[in-house]
C-alpha cells in the first residue's frame, strides 16, 4: 500500500471511486456525477491549499482523502472539513484508517486548528470510524438535504488539531 499526494492525472481513477457514492448512496449530497474536467479542477483547486492524498495498491488507486475549506467566510480560515472515500471492493480493510492517519500527519504542517466531518445519517460505521480518531459530536442538521426521494439529516463531528491556547494569527501579524 502506498499513500501519496494526489496528482491531477489521478482524477479519472478518483472519479471512478466517487461515482458510485453519487449514484447509489446519500453519503454525498451531489446528485449528478461531475465531468472529468470538473473533477480535475476540484482536485487542482483543493490541493493548492490543503492536503489531498490517494492510496494505491499494486498501482491502482483504491481510496482518497482530503481536507478542504470548511466555509467561505474569512473567520473560518483555521478550520477544515475532511472527506475520505474508499473503493467499494476495499471497505473494512484499513484503507480509510491509513488515509486518515496520513491526512492528520499532513495537517500538522498547516495552520489549521479544527477539523470537521459531516456524516449523512444513519451511518454508524462512519461515526465509529471518526470516534476512533477523537472526533466528538457537535450536533445534527435535520432534513438538511433531499436526495433519492427522502429528507436527510447530517451529524457534524469535530476534532481539535492544535492547542487553541497556542494560537497565532499569521495573517494579522502585520496589521
Amino acid at each position: 500500500m502506498i499513500i501519496r499526494s494526489v496528482s491531477t492525472d489521478d482524477a479519472a481513477d478518483i472519479l471512478a471511486i466517487y461515482a458510485p457514492y453519487v449514484t447509489d448512496t446519500a453519503i454525498t449530497f451531489e446528485t449528478e456525477i461531475p465531468s472529468l474536467e470538473e473533477f480535475s479542477k476540484r482536485i487542482e483547486s483543493i490541493q493548492k491549499d490543503y492536503p489531498y492524498l490517494v492510496c494505491e495498491v499494486d498501482g491502482k488507486i483504491i481510496g482518497y482523502a482530503y481536507a478542504s475549506r470548511y466555509r467561505e467566510r474569512a473567520a473560518y480560515r483555521y478550520s477544515v472539513e475532511l472527506s475520505v472515500y474508499v473503493a467499494q471492493d476495499y471497505h473494512h480493510q484499513g484503507i480509510g484508517k491509513a488515509l486518515y492517519e496520513r491526512l492528520f500527519a499532513a495537517l500538522e504542517n498547516y495552520n489549521f486548528y479544527s477539523a470537521y466531518a459531516g456524516i449523512t445519517l444513519p451511518n454508524e460505521t462512519s461515526i465509529g470510524f471518526h470516534d476512533s480518531f477523537g472526533f466528538s459530536e457537535v450536533g445534527t442538521y435535520h432534513n438538511v438535504g433531499f436526495k433519492d426521494g427522502k429528507w436527510l439529516d447530517v451529524i457534524w463531528l469535530e476534532k481539535p488539531l492544535k492547542d487553541y491556547g497556542m494560537f497565532y494569527d499569521y495573517n494579522d501579524r502585520h496589521k
